[in-house]
């Protein structure tokens, strides 16, 4: 008699390779934007360059890994959900259909998120439902009409609120007492709060929200188990040290919005939201993909040194971009370092790749919800 195979195990990897389209398309949008002179599709990606990105590309990985978590078929469709609207969007524009998809990818996450709730009630389970419904906050917020650049606190806090909670979800077997819970929970609030007030009173809610982001930023240097990891060797010390660095562009963002206020274009901006966006996000994605593909897909992707290549990269031409590029007005600079940042991000997909299709199949041992605390379990 044949064992059943896990909880949707035929629809993740198409689920994985909606998300890796839309990775792509944003991607070639991001040359687009960055003037390359490349033949530009109808409907201009450009133009949903960010949606595509983090909810199409993003969203799309957390809420697989969540839905994995879950053990339920009916939370596929979340990462479906996201995955649609991100490839709607690349086919049809900003219409209604993609942007009703997405809204309908993050209601279906905090459904999922609602079901893990009464299993394992807690602080990091709370950030990351917080982070879902920042996700539902930025779609409604697109479909009332705002500019996406009006949208980037709500899918920065979508990404930092999820984030933060894998992480707390970790680090708490080595809190002691209920002071660092009630810090995490006053700076997730302080977040919330901030990113409430950018929508209701854009001048003076952006510099709430950049204190807000730097309260979990100093929460995360203070107590994220990546400080003591990054010791290590191997794949904890590979993590903590993309963890560590992301935190760095975090806080880049968070003082750039707390001390500049709001931005919707220019350098300024560019420099805000790639911080967040590639610095942190991007980074985070690098360091944990050794977790979710296994933990995804059943197969596994071994840590190599060489998963360094890409990071570094994808670190060093940021820098460029923002200090000379943005800081300097080198648009020459600027230009070159972004095409980098998409080397990089290519190049760790092929060195991805490339070490999944040599390791071969095997099974993986149901994990734990929580997707960070799966992939630095063994460096405790």
């Amino acid at each position: 008699m044949t064992r059943p195979g896990p909880v949707g195990a035929g629809w993740r990897l198409p689920l994985l390779a909606a998300g890796g389209l839309a990775l792509l398309a944003g991607l070639y949008a991001a040359l687009l934007l960055l003037g390359f002179g490349l033949p530009v599709p109808r409907p201009a990606l450009a133009d949903v360059h960010g949606p595509v990105m983090v909810l199409g590309f993003v969203g799309t990985l957390i809420a697989l890994e969540r839905a994995v978590a879950l053990g339920a078929r009916w939370a596929l469709a979340a990462p479906g959900c996201a995955g649609a609207g991100g490839l709607t969007l690349i086919l049809a524009g900003p219409g209604l259909p993609g942007k009703l998809l997405l809204a309908t990818g993050g209601v279906l996450l905090l459904a999922v998120y609602r079901v893990l709730w009464r299993r394992q009630p807690g602080p990091a389970l709370l950030a990351q439902a917080a982070g879902a419904f920042a996700w539902y906050a930025a779609t409604l917020l697109w479909l009332a009409g705002l500019p996406i650049p009006d949208l980037v606190p709500w899918l920065a806090t979508f990404l930092i609120a999820t984030i933060a909670g894998e992480r707390l979800e970790l680090a708490h077997v080595a809190l002691a007492g209920p002071g660092p819970q009630r810090w995490f929970l006053a700076s997730l609030a302080a977040l919330i709060a901030g990113a409430a007030a950018v929508t209701l009173w854009p001048a003076a809610g952006a510099h709430l929200f950049g204190v807000g982001v730097l309260a979990v930023v100093a929460w995360l240097a203070v107590f994220d188990v990546a400080r003591r990891t990054v010791h290590a060797r191997g794949l904890p010390r590979y993590v903590a040290a993309g963890l560590l660095t992301g935190y760095a562009w975090l806080a880049l963002a968070g003082l750039l919005w707390a001390g500049a206020g709001r931005t919707a274009a220019g350098a300024r901006y560019d420099a805000t939201a790639h911080a967040v966006f590639l610095g942190f996000t991007m980074s985070m994605v690098f360091v944990h993909a050794p977790v979710i593909l296994p933990a995804v897909l059943r197969r596994p992707l071994p840590y190599r040194p060489v998963l360094y290549a890409p990071l570094v990269l994808l670190h060093g031409t940021l820098l460029v971009r923002v200090g000379i590029g943005d800081g300097a007005g080198w648009a020459a600079v600027w230009r070159w370092a972004g095409a980098g940042n998409v080397a990089a991000v290519l190049g760790f997909v092929a060195c991805a790749a490339t070490l999944t299709v040599r390791s071969g199949r095997y099974a993986v041992r149901p994990r734990p919800p929580g997707l960070v605390a799966a992939g630095v379990s063994g460096s405790r």
